[in-house]
């Protein structure tokens, strides 16, 4: 292996382990143990979890992609989430235990309006004129006659009861819910305000004798009804807001799902068409496919040719030519002639429905800056508790009369402002709509971590074949020596290739179909695995195969010397012809580069990264490619294992490091790469070892993966930040910290209405990743 001087000292111990396997509750993911049993805090059987399965639940419970337009309520297999702490699943709708948030399909359906978008639109408008006819009440009660106050207090409780009762019912039972498991979030501190101000309201309605003269004004106690409804109101509208934009982070999969064609067109094996649900499909169905209709599954076509559009998954915008043994990707348009294909993979095997799973996964994750603010959030609740106590004891004992009241009000304004929903929403929605922006650029995230890792990297390691080149060999020269022109040799050459299932061979023979060349009949053929092929080709002995081979049967390859230098020139591999034991020429086969590797890796080593060249051909191939898109540091002739020490000995280096491939051998690195990258076009186990997976194969990917991945960044921590300079201000000002300067409080209502503009906002501005 040809080594840069950088990366001469590797340490072999370091090495990729496997995690240490344990059992944790599904709903509690603190729970964990070295043994089966039952979850402490709410029953449920512990699951086995180790390495992706605990990263990823929602996998491991096997998720569904359903593509009918359904309700989200019982479906059948499907998986719901907490879109704040994606460790919690659940089989059925309900709300988290950790932040009380309803929880959501982890693959979420085509219908535009979920069921608590519905549940919580009826309840705000059935509520909201009661509320508004309590604040009309409250604020112009007054001005009728005397006789009214003695019964104003009566007529308020009585509007206010449906809207705490029905409207505000479910963050009462999130606020209990939070402090039944000891998860204090959003919901406990507008649980105790809202329930704090229509406490109060009601005890001063039922027995206003309890209270001191001071208490009462204009014949009756000051309630606060209107301040509960109001925070209610608020509330349930900066819900619907916040369920309205969070529903727009999930449009990426939503429109994947659209993509997917509801029927194929059956041939049965009497000839008879019959249309059925894509459902119904088998591997194996033969299925026609019209012009103007979708791929239904991904298979290979048996016969037709026809100009198919896959820029809906691939993002390649021109049409590809489809003929027969070629592949087809489900949901892909076909669009002139017709088609007949066979299924290969259907249901949760095609590609469409792993990328649905892959961009749901990643969705969900959670990135390592999410959990500092979880970590954040769970202490700041009960600060914020502290400091709400404290507001009421503080103006209770030393504010001016009526203390206790402005206490009262004061400490509750703090609850509402509080909540810590801005905070947590800060990263998930940057991360869902990251990944949805990238999944229609043809990237696919593993997860989260991917997502605010990959804008670190500063070394990239790529694999040759596959990943640089097209993976595809080509005849490139023809080079006859004595009684034979190119066309005889290379008829010879194909005749006794047909037979192989060598790339190169298929390479020799796809040459001689180009120039129109027919093949002739071969016998005897005999194969010696890896380095060349016999056979008899019209009453000839042909011998062709690799320069061992040659020197095994006696060949002299020196009279080619100085042809040879120009076929190696060009970096391809040289397959030698040996006709009746006699050297009559060869053959230049090289893999062309993809043409859009040039600009990308130019492109990369102006952001800064150093790119690394690394490949099991020969050194003498691997320099030629390198030369010609301008990459230094090149590894020729190397092996999985070489990969895998390549990236550690950059890693020991200080240096950050991706690792790009598409096959097997690639896997390792991929693993070991603090970022792998696979090409869709590869491997199943190169793009299950990789973090980053581009579907077209195009090293493109990586750049626009790169922005996509530090525009997602800059939106997190500008969420974090928002959230928390939001608080630090908020908080104070709801206290009462400007009353001794400017007698100036904050009411509960606006601090209501602040809070759910917090959330909005910081949806808001994670929206604003679509346009990147």
């Amino acid at each position: 292996m040809h080594q840069h001087s950088n990366c001469n000292d590797v340490n072999p111990e370091r090495h990729v382990g496997l995690k240490e396997t344990f059992f944790a509750c599904p709903m509690h993911s603190e729970i964990k143990q070295t043994h089966p049993g039952k979850c402490s805090k709410c029953g449920m059987e512990l699951m086995e979890v180790n390495g992706e399965k605990e990263s990823n639940l929602i996998s491991h419970h096997h998720a569904k992609i359903k593509v009918d337009n359904v309700s989200d309520e019982g479906v059948k297999d499907a998986i719901y989430t907490c879109p704040m702490h994606p460790e919690v699943i659940s089989h059925t709708p309900g709300n988290c235990p950790k932040c009380g948030m309803s929880l959501e399909l982890a693959i979420p359906m085509e219908s535009k309006e979920s069921s608590e978008y519905v549940d919580l639109n009826m309840r705000f408008w059935w509520t909201l004129p009661l509320s508004v006819i309590v604040l009309a009440l409250a604020m112009f009660g007054h001005q009728f006659e005397s006789g009214f106050s003695q019964y104003q207090s009566w007529l308020e409780l009585l509007l206010s009861l449906p809207v705490v009762f029905y409207g505000g019912r479910i963050f009462f039972a999130r606020c209990l819910q939070s402090i039944i498991h000891r998860h204090l979030n959003m919901w406990t501190l507008i649980g105790i305000g809202t329930g704090a101000a229509f406490s109060f309201s009601l005890v001063a309605t039922l027995f206003p004798d309890l209270f001191p003269a001071s208490y009462s004004a204009m014949g009756r106690v000051g309630v606060y009804f209107e301040a509960a409804d109001v925070i209610i109101s608020l509330t349930l509208l900066g819900q619907l807001l916040e369920l309205k934009a969070r529903s727009q982070t999930s449009a990426a999969i939503r429109a994947l799902l659209g993509l997917a064609p509801k029927n194929a067109r059956k041939v049965r094996e009497d000839g008879v068409e019959v249309d059925i649900p894509i459902a119904d499909v088998i591997v194996g169905d033969l299925l026609r496919i019209r012009p103007g209709e979708k791929v239904p599954v991904d298979g290979t076509v048996e016969n037709g040719s026809s100009a198919v559009d896959e820029s809906m998954i691939t993002g390649e915008p021109l049409p590809v030519t489809k003929r027969q043994g070629d592949s087809v990707i489900g949901a892909t348009l076909n669009t002139s002639g017709t088609l007949v294909m066979r299924a290969r993979q259907v249901g949760e095997q095609t590609m469409l429905a792993q990328i649905v799973q892959m961009v749901a996964h990643a969705q969900r994750s959670k990135a390592p800056m999410q959990r500092m603010a979880d970590d954040v959030a769970g202490l700041f609740v009960v600060g914020v508790l502290i400091f709400s106590l404290s507001t009421l004891l503080v103006w209770g004992l030393f504010g001016p009369e009526p203390s206790w009241i402005y206490g009262l009000l004061n400490a509750v304004a703090v609850l509402i402002i509080a909540c810590p929903c801005a905070l947590g929403l800060a990263t998930p929605m940057s991360v869902m709509v990251a990944t949805g922006k990238a999944a229609s650029s043809g990237v696919l995230f593993k997860d989260a971590a991917a997502i605010e890792q990959l804008c670190k990297v500063d070394t990239l390691i790529i694999d040759k074949t596959g990943t640089i080149t097209k993976g595809k060999p080509m005849l490139e020269k023809v080079v006859a020596l004595g009684a034979y022109n190119e066309l005889e040799i290379l008829q010879f050459a194909a005749s006794v290739d047909q037979g192989s299932e060598h790339p190169l061979a298929h390479a020799i023979v796809q040459g001689a179909e180009r120039n129109k060349i027919s093949l002739l009949p071969c016998t005897d053929f005999e194969s010696s695995t890896g380095i060349g092929v016999h056979g008899l080709v019209a009453g000839k002995k042909i011998a062709l195969g690799s320069r061992i081979f040659m020197h095994e049967n006696g060949a002299d390859i020196s009279k080619l010397e100085e042809k040879l230098k120009e076929l190696n020139g060009e970096g391809g591999s040289v397959v030698y012809l040996m006709i009746d034991g006699v050297l009559s020429g060869a053959f230049s086969i090289t893999d062309p580069i993809k043409p859009t590797a040039a600009e990308a890796i130019s492109s990369l080593k102006e952001a800064g990264i150093n790119v690394v060249m690394a490949s099991g051909d020969g050194i003498g191939t691997a320099q030629s490619v390198a030369n010609k898109l301008g990459i230094n540091e090149v590894h020729g002739e190397v092996k999985p294992e070489d990969k895998l020490l390549l990236v550690q000995c950059h890693q020991n280096q200080g240096h950050f490091v991706a690792m790009a491939g598409d096959g097997i051998n690639d896997a390792p690195a991929l693993v070991q790469a603090d970022i792998g990258i696979a090409m869709g076009n590869g491997t199943d186990i190169a793009m299950s070892s990789a973090h980053v997976t581009l579907i077209k194969g195009d090293l493109k990917g990586i750049l626009a993966a790169r922005k996509i991945s530090s525009q997602a960044v800059k939106n997190m921590k500008q969420n974090l930040l928002f959230a928390l300079l939001y608080n630090a201000l908020g908080i104070p000002i709801a206290a009462g910290i400007l009353f001794p300067i400017f007698g100036v409080l904050l009411s509960p209502m606006i601090a209501a209405l602040a809070m759910s503009l917090s959330s909005v906002s910081v949806v808001c501005n994670a929206l604003r990743l679509r346009r990147v």
